[in-house]
């Protein structure tokens, strides 16, 4: 598996990753944002593997577990309302329903395929940041040919980790996708936007470091 393969897969499993577990810097026992990270890959990973959902035959039942943890565990809204920045605020909030909706089988749609070629590379740990209700955990994906930098980026909304943003390899994908929909909102309309999003025609940009 190339580079450009495993950057697209763990950007996936990130979004899996980043999730709503019961935890929160004030909650003490609780588990940390790390533990968090881990256990949800454990989780992925799980699904990955197990050989009843291997093959062509098990591909929709193994998406659609997939995208169960996507739905689950990722804060859509707030990534949405990262992701669109600006030209949020001014939407209604039935527009901003539909853009979640859309942005969300967008990224479910764009990114479900790229997973199926997980070959077992490991996760190592690095680093944990809690700064009051935000966390970043950093970590690097290994295999035999690559190591490619990860950091997750959680907050706490109602006692839970929420995730918010993944970078790969010093790419925001937040803000990649920030880039893409101001350019076509500016360019075109809000309205072209949405076309896009629910044809599948926005593309993908690696650029730009922060969100």
């Amino acid at each position: 598996m190339h580079a450009a393969r495993l950057r697209a897969f763990f950007a996936v499993v990130g979004l899996f990753t980043l999730a709503t577990f019961p935890s929160s810097p004030a909650l003490g026992d609780q588990e940390s944002p790390t533990e968090v990270v881990r256990a949800t890959i454990n989780k992925v990973t799980h699904i990955l593997e197990d050989p009843e959902l291997k093959g062509p035959a098990k591909l929709v039942p193994r998406r659609r577990m997939l995208e169960e943890v996507i739905a689950g565990r990722f804060d859509y809204a707030e990534m949405s309302k990262r992701a669109l920045a600006a030209h949020w605020r001014p939407l209604t909030a039935a527009e901003q329903t539909e853009f979640v909706e859309l942005f969300k089988s967008f990224l479910s749609d764009r990114y479900a395929e790229k997973i199926e070629g997980y070959a077992g590379e490991q996760v190592q740990y690095l680093s944990e940041r809690i700064e009051g209700n935000y966390a970043e955990v950093r970590t690097e994906l290994h295999s035999s040919k690559v190591e490619i930098p990860m950091d997750y980026r959680l907050f706490v909304k109602d006692g839970r980790w929420h995730a918010y943003d993944i970078v790969v390899d010093g790419v925001s994908l937040v803000k990649n996708y920030r880039s893409q929909f101001d350019k076509i909102i500016r360019a075109d309309s809000y309205q072209e936007l949405v076309r896009r999003l629910r044809d599948r025609t926005v593309t993908e940009e690696r650029k730009g470091k922060r969100s």
